[in-house]
Order: structure tokens, then C-alpha cells, then sequence
């Protein structure tokens, strides 16, 4: 059976765009010797956040919230479209993850790490491409291998945000959708 898109979903949706939006704001911007900038931020929990809660549609309030974000900050304005696409990854792959737990209602905290690592990993599988490609190659016009060598100046804020990540998303999203439960509205089930 093919499950509606409810006004309560879009709510959420919103909600959940308007929180990683916001999120974006809790940031340490530094810059890099070569290649830009690098950043701790408290977004990627959110953003794993939207998939846990919302399951797969959760990508599109991660990139959409981030892209916002984006918007409204000269550093990152131009590549808005960049992030819509690798926070939306993370949303849509953390809830592609738990999609069937979410379907049956059994979304355990062992499935949300899975997913919140799952996102984390494809993200961040996309983040360094772009830092590569982007970034690298494109704007700054360096040679591959050096490209290649600036990837390593960003792993400390990478690994700091994923694991914040890690830890904070999956109880999170126990505690979001026990209080939805309990307040007697309806818990996507994986859309």
C-alpha cells in the first residue's frame, strides 16, 4: 500500500528544515593553508536527525536547510547547490537505512546508529569528492596530487562532526519519536 504525503508530514518536513537551518549556525569556520576552509559544526546531527525521524523524505530537509544556510553566508553562497546535494545524501541515506524499522514502528537504537553512520558515510564519501573536484581542481586550479594532499586538513573537523553525529542522532531520535507517540500524533513511518 502506497502511504500518503499528510499535511502532518509536510509540518515535520519543514520543521526538520528550519532545525538543520538553524543547526548551520552553530559553526567554527577556519580557514586551510591551500584549499579554503574547514568547519565544526553541530548541522550533521540534525541532518542525520531529518532521515532517522522522517526516513528517506528526510534528505530533502537536510539539503534543503543546509542550502538556506548556505544561502545566507557569503563564504558558502556559490556552492548552495553542492550542499543541497551532499547534506541531502546524508538525510535520504540515514533514512533509507531505517526505513523498513520505521515502517514496522521498531526503530531501535542499534538501527539508528546504522543509519546515522550510513548518512555520515555517504556524505562524507561526497564532501571529499567535492573538497577534490570542486574545490581543489576547479576553483583553486591545483594540480590533482595536491588537491589530493590538502583532503588530509580537513579530516579533524570531519571526524569531530561525524562522531558528534554518531553520538547524538540516534538517542535523539528514540526520544523525538517516543514524544510524537506519546503526544498522540502520528510517527512518519518511512515514507
Amino acid at each position: 500500500m502506497k502511504e500518503r504525503f499528510t499535511t502532518q508530514k509536510l509540518v515535520l518536513l519543514g520543521m526538520m528544515a528550519a532545525l538543520v537551518f538553524a543547526s548551520n549556525y552553530a559553526r567554527i569556520t577556519m580557514p586551510i593553508a591551500i584549499g579554503g576552509k574547514t568547519s565544526f559544526t553541530l548541522a550533521n546531527i540534525v541532518c542525520c536527525l531529518s532521515g532517522l525521524i522522517l526516513g528517506p523524505v528526510g534528505g530533502l530537509a537536510s539539503g534543503l536547510g543546509s542550502a538556506l544556510y548556505d544561502l545566507t553566508n557569503p563564504l558558502f553562497a556559490a556552492e548552495c547547490w553542492i550542499t543541497f546535494l551532499t547534506k541531502g545524501a546524508m538525510g535520504l541515506v540515514a533514512g533509507l537505512a531505517v526505513k523498513g524499522s520505521l515502517s514496522r514502528g521498531e526503530l531501535t537504537y542499534g538501527r539508528s546508529l546504522l543509519g546515522a553512520a550510513c548518512g555520515c558515510a555517504a556524505y562524507y564519501v561526497l564532501y571529499f569528492t567535492k573538497c577534490f573536484l570542486y574545490d581543489g581542481i576547479l576553483l583553486e586550479g591545483l594540480q590533482p596530487m595536491v588537491a589530493l594532499g590538502i583532503l588530509p586538513l580537513k579530516l579533524p573537523a570531519s571526524i569531530f562532526n561525524a562522531a558528534v553525529a554518531l553520538v547524538a542522532a540516534p538517542p535523539l531520535a528514540l526520544a523525538i519519536r517516543r514524544a510524537l507517540r506519546n503526544s498522540g500524533l502520528s510517527v512518519p513511518s518511512g515514507s
